[in-house]
């Protein structure tokens, strides 16, 4: 095993440890027998909260993994011969090994974006071959919030999305695996953001924002949650000892917590975005909106680079890299990360 000189990284916010109050929330709820598969008083607490951020009539459905929040939603929305529109940087496209297709039986069909994003003028060229039978039938619309770019749509640009999914007979769908970051970066609610907007079902992430694991599904479009049980039990995402994701998502929301996590990540990549411009010879790809940074950079220095931090190239060929804030980044982090920079240039 390789040893960085710097465990702490800014490679993603997956490496990033468990918040302690949720540690705690799982060691308080593994006391005593609790009915599983759901019915249990935390199930029912945790997802009540949720629903209420969202306007208190969203269906809630927790599930183990990321992936597995976006192919059950997508499950829901979808028949065989329909397909998803997304952006090329997608999860669902680039990083779920083709797990959305495979359960779906559906084509995702990746399209070109503006840091990260969809916008409809991006789609309108894709909205064709309705009724005719040779052409797999756009049905959804998937984009992140945030994006793999770390840029974040506004509530308007969604409802745009909204409107232009929604007057074809089709779904939109948002991957919020890092949905508190979009969240804390426009301070607005849930509600605002997404019920208001229109969105049909998203994902809330929590691995990536202080979580041992867990996510969940939210049902905006009561439609979609009719069979979600279901798709759930059949895609392997039904937990049997449902209270410790629960118990988590508890701990998560009380006292926003998950709020104050994501700002923190968002401020952390701020402040290290501001150092990052005194460099002449880096040079930031993308807006620095939530919590990742993606900057051009002297090939010459990133293996230097990578052996006292540990980060991701993200294009061979620029190259770029991408680095990353968490919930648990703090200042010395960054000004050792930085005195890096200043010696490797």
């Amino acid at each position: 095993m390789v040893y960085l000189k710097h465990q702490r990284g800014f490679a993603s916010d997956n490496n990033a440890t468990v918040h302690p109050r949720v540690l705690e929330a799982i060691e308080l709820v593994n006391r005593g027998h609790a009915v599983g598969y759901g019915d249990d008083p935390w199930t029912t607490e945790a997802t009540g909260t949720i629903s209420s951020l969202f306007g208190g009539e969203a269906e809630v459905f927790f599930v183990f993994t990321g992936t597995g929040a976006n192919v059950i939603s997508l499950a829901a929305a979808l028949r065989p011969w329909e397909s998803v529109l997304c952006a090329e940087t997608a999860h669902i496209h680039k990083d779920e090994c083709g797990a959305p297709e495979r359960f779906t039986g559906s084509k995702v069909i990746p399209l070109p974006h503006r840091d990260g994003k969809l916008t409809p003028s991006l789609i309108g060229k894709e909205l064709t071959g309705f009724g005719f039978e040779h052409h797999a039938q756009p049905k959804v619309i998937s984009v992140s919030q945030t994006t793999e770019r770390g840029t974040v749509y506004t509530s308007d640009e969604l409802a745009s999305l909204a409107e232009l999914a929604h007057a074809h007979g089709m779904y939109l769908h948002v991957d919020g695996a890092r949905l508190a970051n979009a969240v804390a970066a426009l301070q607005v609610t849930p509600e605002e953001m997404f019920t208001r907007a229109g969105v049909d079902i998203l994902t809330f992430g929590g691995t990536k924002n202080g979580l041992m694991f867990g996510e969940a599904i939210v049902v905006l479009n009561k439609e979609l949650a009719r069979n979600m049980k279901y798709i759930r039990k059949q895609g392997m995402q039904l937990a049997s000892k449902m209270r410790y994701i629960a118990a988590q998502f508890l701990a998560y929301l009380e006292d926003d917590l998950w709020l104050r996590n994501a700002s923190h990540a968002n401020a952390m990549a701020k402040e290290l975005a501001q150092g990052i411009a005194s460099f002449e010879n880096i040079h930031l790809l993308h807006p620095v909106e939530s919590n990742a940074i993606f900057a051009r950079i002297d090939p010459g220095r990133i293996q230097e680079l990578q052996r006292e931090y540990f980060f991701h190239v993200f294009d061979e060929d620029l190259p770029a890299v991408r680095w990353m804030t968490s919930w648990d980044t703090t200042p010395e982090d960054l000004a050792g990360f930085l005195t890096a920079l200043r010696k490797s240039f």
